[in-house]
């Protein structure tokens, strides 16, 4: 049976929200729209009555793929959502900030994407999962994926032939770095001699700078280099990397501006080195990272740099293990990145160091939010934050901000 909704909203996934509540995705405020409902979400919709803000969706895949969630929204409205998402959160705690301008990536420039590949009877299935759905939709035109990511959709089919099931879906992790295309592999057969030999073949056959296999790497025709600041990374396989060198750089340039004149910082959740590596240029920097890979990683790349600050490492987990008011006592700022989760334990021990500055860096407005509410308590003052758009067309929005301890406090 067809019902008629106006939309009043839009939720954090980027969905319309009618009085109910019902969900009715990719749809905007504003606008009346029918459908099927089931279990609160309407189906099979239809929009009755458009709203200003609607606009065609570039990419011609935007229908069946499961990638972007916001195409059929002008760019401004997106933009302008985005930061009210980051508003509204603070607003739930209480708080509220000077919101600088967001940054938002140029489309075609994500160097790292996963692609799901399915062997069939004919072949193999590559792309992106539908809106919450397991089937697959091919990508070939995608104006998220840097060109060159695209060109490389045939080497993860490739790969699935090879080393890929019928039974499984094979999520292949490709990333672009200086040396090459990096690419690791998860969810394949069970590996064996026969198998190393195959992939190492098509690693040569395909160009690759390095194979990796359920984590472990098959081989490395060449250093798949990652540049921070002036040092050159070789992360471990699959390791986290910035979706665009574009919103990294807008996260980086709102770190440095966040930590200006620090000459002692900390580092926490520091992956493979995106923050220390540049900080290190006017700052001595402790990185701290929960896998010792990545800290691993990290020293090496300093140790190859000209012209940086001492940089020290260290393994631990943050989480259940922060770093307490003691081991802080010398530090003039700390950058702070945690996963989505956010930072509870670590942003309690730092709401006692009481360290002169914060940056933090975050993927999720939410536990943002709940962590500036801690920092905020305990004297400080959230001075401003940054919207960084890197995931363009999609509910996902990230942001760097900037808290500041009065020197009484």
């Amino acid at each position: 049976m067809t019902q008629q909704f106006t939309i009043a909203r839009l939720g954090h996934q980027g969905d319309g929200i009618a009085d109910g509540p019902v969900y009715a995705p990719r749809t905007l405020p504003g606008e009346v729209v029918s459908g099927t409902l089931v279990d609160q979400v309407l189906t099979d919709i239809r929009v009755e009555t458009p709203s200003d803000q609607r606009v065609k969706p570039p990419c011609r895949h935007y229908k069946s793929c499961g990638g972007c969630q916001l195409q059929h929204a002008a760019d401004g409205f997106v933009a302008d959502w985005k930061v009210e998402v980051v508003r509204t959160a603070l607003a739930a705690q209480g708080l509220e900030a000077v919101m600088r301008p967001i940054h938002t990536s140029p489309e075609r420039s994500r160097r790292r994407a996963t692609i799901a590949v399915r062997r069939t009877k004919k072949g193999t299935l590559a792309g992106f999962h539908g809106r919450a759905s397991d089937t697959i939709t091919e990508i070939p035109d995608c104006h998220l994926l840097d060109p060159a990511l695209i060109a490389a959709i045939p080497v993860a089919e490739a790969l699935a032939l090879l080393g890929g099931s019928r039974k499984s879906v094979l999520a292949v992790t490709l990333a672009l770095s200086e040396g090459g295309l990096d690419v690791a592999v998860r969810g394949g057969k069970p590996m064996d001699g026969p198998l190393v030999s195959i992939l190492a073949q098509a690693t040569e056959k395909h160009g690759l700078a390095r194979l990796s296999w359920d984590g472990e790497v098959i081989a490395m025709r060449h250093a798949p280099v990652q540049r921070f600041g002036p040092a050159n990374v070789v992360p471990p396989p699959g390791a986290f990397l910035q979706a665009t060198k574009d919103g990294e750089q807008a996260l980086l340039r709102a770190v440095l501006r966040a930590t200006e004149g620090a000459k002692r910082v900390v580092d926490l959740f520091a992956g493979s080195g995106t923050f220390s590596l540049p900080l290190a240029q006017s700052a001595e920097v402790h990185a701290v990272e929960g896998e010792a890979a990545m800290t691993q990683a990290l020293d090496q790349g300093w140790r190859r740099a000209q012209g940086l600050k001492q940089i020290t490492t260290e393994a631990r987990d943050l989480f259940r293990r922060p770093l307490m008011p003691d081991e802080l006592t010398k530090i003039d700022a700390v950058v702070l990145d945690p996963p989505r989760a956010g930072a509870e334990a670590q942003v309690n021990e730092l709401a006692q160091a009481k360290r002169p500055v914060i940056a933090y860096v975050s993927c999720n407005p939410v536990t943002f939010a709940r962590d500036a509410k801690i920092l905020v308590n305990a004297g400080y003052t959230l001075e401003w934050v940054q919207v960084v758009d890197q995931f363009r067309w999609s509910s996902h929005t990230e942001l760097a901000a900037r808290f500041s301890l009065s020197p009484k406090t």
